[in-house]
């Protein structure tokens, strides 16, 4: 009998179990080999999924240059005969869609195209900055006298005050019975502070080098004499709008007594007082007045690389924007 079968089996080997083979010599090499295909397999993918984004961050980067290029340089200008729209929509200032920087360019392009047969600003804005409009106004008049085209307005909904500014410049204008037209004033508003502060108990403590440094400031009293200054700086800028609509109407305008005190009517009423021409829209005036019933749109639009970067919410890709742009600006 041999001893060693007396023994009890090694601890973790269930009894009644015959004990496992020992691994054949070769098996250590077998798991490795094994080991080392499935690592390469996985290098492999990776590489692949790493040159697929790669390749997709690429193409996505030429179709956003592709965009922004194509938008800034559309080429040559269609030289059949057409209507030119350029539309003013919003607010009226340096950061929004109706800034003078991009109604010029936009002007610009229109005005400057051999196939335009006249131009048409498509209105649909309450007004805003004087200065951002005044600019606009002086250069639809220069492009008028320097191409000898016409300019029609087309009022959509309102066309107020900022916006009736650059209205003014054209020959004619053209407004739903229902427009609102008008407001031909000048606003500076804010709020005064001091009754509040004085209730809660809290101190304006303002410094300044020049008595008039902090005019209008909404936490001090009110200033008198500050106060007819900017009343008169106001005056002064409606009498320049003034000037300009009366220029701009000449005698179809019917003067009353309401006419530039910041009242607006709607487009009946103002045909009536010589605010506007006659009734119509974009397709009427396409078609009727120019006589070139196509209508080629030069509005500046959003740029359309910024919004997918935007879109994609990264700002590496916003980066990758602004620099295009400092390659091709907007403006």
């Amino acid at each position: 009998m041999n001893s060693n079968d007396d023994l009890p089996p090694p601890i973790g080997e269930p009894l009644g179990v015959p004990p496992r083979p020992a691994p054949a010599a070769g098996s250590y090499e077998t798991v490795m080999a094994q080991f080392a295909r499935d690592y390469l397999r996985d290098r492999r993918s990776e590489r692949r999924w790493r040159g697929f984004f790669r390749l997709a961050w690429l193409a996505l980067i030429v179709v956003l240059m592709y965009l922004l290029f194509s938008q800034r340089h559309p080429g040559s200008a269609p030289s059949t005969p057409h209507s030119a729209l350029v539309e003013v929509r919003g607010e009226i200032a340096a950061d929004t869609e109706a800034s003078a920087e991009l109604m010029v360019s936009a002007l610009k392009s229109a005005f400057e195209d051999q196939g335009a047969q006249a131009v048409i600003l498509r209105i649909n804005s309450p007004g805003g900055s004087p200065v951002q409009a005044g600019i606009v106004n002086d250069e639809i008049r220069r492009l008028k006298a320097k191409h000898n085209k016409k300019v029609y307005a087309v009022v959509e909904e309102i066309c107020a005050s900022g916006a009736y500014y650059i209205a003014a410049a054209a020959d004619e204008i053209y407004v739903d019975k229902a427009s609102v037209v008008g407001s031909i004033g000048v606003l500076m508003d804010g709020f005064g502070f001091t009754g509040l502060m004085d209730k809660v108990g809290v101190e304006r403590r303002l410094l300044t080098a020049g008595s008039n440094k902090g005019m209008l400031d909404p936490f001090s009293p009110e200033n008198p004499q500050q106060k007819a200054y900017a009343q008169a700086m106001l005056d002064q800028i409606h009498q320049q709008f003034i000037t300009v609509v009366k220029q701009g109407r000449g005698k179809r305008l019917k003067e009353a007594p309401e006419t530039f005190t910041g009242v607006f009517w709607n487009g009946e009423e103002a045909v009536k007082l010589g605010l506007a021409d006659h009734f119509g829209n974009l397709d009427f005036v396409a078609r009727e007045v120019v006589k070139a019933e196509e209508v080629i749109d030069y509005t500046p639009r959003d740029n359309v690389a910024e919004r997918l970067a935007k879109r994609f919410g990264a700002a590496m890709g916003e980066g990758a924007v602004k620099a295009l742009r400092s390659l091709a600006p907007i403006r």
